[in-house]
């Protein structure tokens, strides 16, 4: 299976990129998604959370209260980096389980962290989407609220833009307009059909 890794800081518009990929009939893996399936109650990874944070963690009915966390491990890079080493092993074993049942002409696996975590390694070629890291602020905020000085713990936390460029195969500016950015996926989406088939 050919394998396409989709990532681009917080904010850049993965998602929009990658609803082109599925309107296309392509599978997209996302590994966001994967994140909190590993953490739905009952499960033990979530049981773990709660026993290192406490019970503040949850919400009423018992799920992950995602916002707080997000506070606490971007205040903490040791909470940050225990958070990771629990969950980046199980949302890879997820990943690995979709990519052999996918049964599209090549698969997009979306993943904010494609690139910090070993997840890159799934992968057969790069596409990055890229905006500038103010854009990036602004973006989030107006979709996640919270706080400007949290999101911008999450922009330092990630890859620089230049690092993150510079292991691209692939680039997507998405500050472009809507139809000039559907025109480059789609150059790349027939590119990728033809390095499926090559494969």
């Amino acid at each position: 299976m050919y394998i396409v890794g989709l990532t681009g800081g917080i904010g850049s518009g993965k998602t929009t990129i990658a609803n082109f990929f599925s309107e296309n009939n392509i599978e997209v893996i996302n590994a966001d998604q994967l994140a909190r399936k590993v953490v739905e109650p009952g499960t033990s990874a979530l049981l773990k959370i709660k026993k290192k944070f406490g019970d503040q963690i949850l919400t009423e009915s018992n799920g992950l209260n995602r916002s707080l966390l997000r506070e606490i491990i971007f205040s903490d890079e040791r909470k940050r980096i225990w958070l990771e080493n629990l969950l980046h092993p199980l949302i890879e074993d997820e990943i690995s389980q979709l990519m052999k049942l996918a049964l599209s002409q090549y698969v997009i696996l979306e993943s904010p962290l494609l690139l910090e975590t070993d997840q890159h390694k799934l992968v057969n070629r790069i596409l990055v989407v890229d905006v500038s890291p103010e854009v990036q602020l602004k973006r989030t905020l107006s979709r996640d609220g919270g706080s400007e000085a949290t999101v911008k713990a999450i922009i330092n936390s990630q890859l620089t833009r230049l690092q993150r460029l510079s292991m691209a195969d692939d680039i997507i500016n998405n500050e472009q307009d809507l139809q000039s950015v559907r025109v480059e996926l789609e150059a790349l989406h027939q590119n990728y059909l033809s390095m499926a088939i090559e494969k």
